[in-house]
């Protein structure tokens, strides 16, 4: 776990002395990677395919914000208290929220070029899939958004966490009780669920299957529809294994009726377009 790769030096301007943590190299791999991929797509249907870029600038914009205003909603009280503190941390992303606004975005420059949405969400599907894989191994180098108490072999143990995945943080931040065998055999610094690498390698996957069907007989949208419904399934089976104190729904995170909303939707919509294409 390497939460910091290096701190820039001190005569560099506004950066120096600052560090670059992993989260934040691995942040921009994901939208590189997107970009990558997305590039290729544009090619092989015969769009330039330096316009990827333009829709990776907006899902930056979007992405960044969007996860920086879910974030402080799902904290308001703190928000409260340190409106400052929060608005400026380094930390404080939530993946939904950025999905929301940067698709938005990314909409708004879709139809701003002139360019069919259907065709280029089909695009976008497998980038997205990867994208997000990539993003994950960030979380984990930094030991972020692990998951809950288990004395599985997949166990692991995050001594210098965000937060460290002490027994006093996981009774107290989240309201899980912790084995006591548990304690008795690893100490105050116990293992979880690495959630952050289940992630990552069912979207490597998703990424994979989205790859190999992308040449689909169906309507334009249809794939993108797909790629939710797996995104959204992900994500609501992983939820159950997080260490996490938003269960407002009984057992149920926020993320996961948002990943059931995902997922209807995206089942409504692979219907809609699941006939075969128009001949061109």
């Amino acid at each position: 776990m390497y939460p910091v790769f290096f701190e820039m030096p001190d005569w560099v301007p506004f950066l120096g002395g600052q560090p670059i943590t992993s989260f934040g190299v691995f942040m921009l791999l994901a939208f590189l990677t997107a970009g990558y991929v997305l590039r290729a797509e544009l090619r092989r249907i015969g769009e330039d395919p330096d316009k990827a870029w333009d829709f990776v600038f907006m899902a930056v914009i979007g992405g960044i914000l969007g996860a920086k205003g879910y974030y402080m909603l799902l904290n308001f009280p703190r928000l409260v208290q340190d409106p400052m503190g929060m608005i400026l941390s380094r930390g404080g992303l939530v993946w939904y929220g950025g999905f929301l606004l940067a698709t938005a975005l990314v909409i708004w420059e879709i139809r701003r070029q002139k360019l069919s949405v259907p065709t280029m969400a089909d695009l976008m599907a497998p980038a997205l899939a990867l994208a997000y894989a990539v993003g994950r191994i960030g979380c984990f180098m930094v030991g972020d958004d692990w998951g809950r108490p288990t004395d599985s072999f997949l166990g692991m143990r995050f001594p210098q966490g965000t937060p460290a995945t002490t027994v006093q943080n996981i009774e107290q931040m989240f309201g899980i009780t912790v084995d006591p065998a548990l304690i008795e055999e690893y100490g105050q610094v116990v293992p979880v669920h690495p959630t952050q690498l289940y992630e990552v390698g069912i979207s490597t996957l998703i990424f994979f299957a989205l790859w190999r069907i992308r040449d689909h007989g169906h309507q334009k949208g249809w794939l993108f529809m797909v790629w939710l419904i797996c995104a959204g399934f992900e994500r609501f089976l992983v939820e159950f294994l997080r260490a996490k104190d938003d269960r407002f729904f009984g057992i149920l995170t926020v993320a996961q009726v948002i990943s059931l909303g995902i997922v209807a939707f995206g089942f409504w919509g692979a219907m809609k377009t699941r006939a075969a294409a128009e001949p061109a």
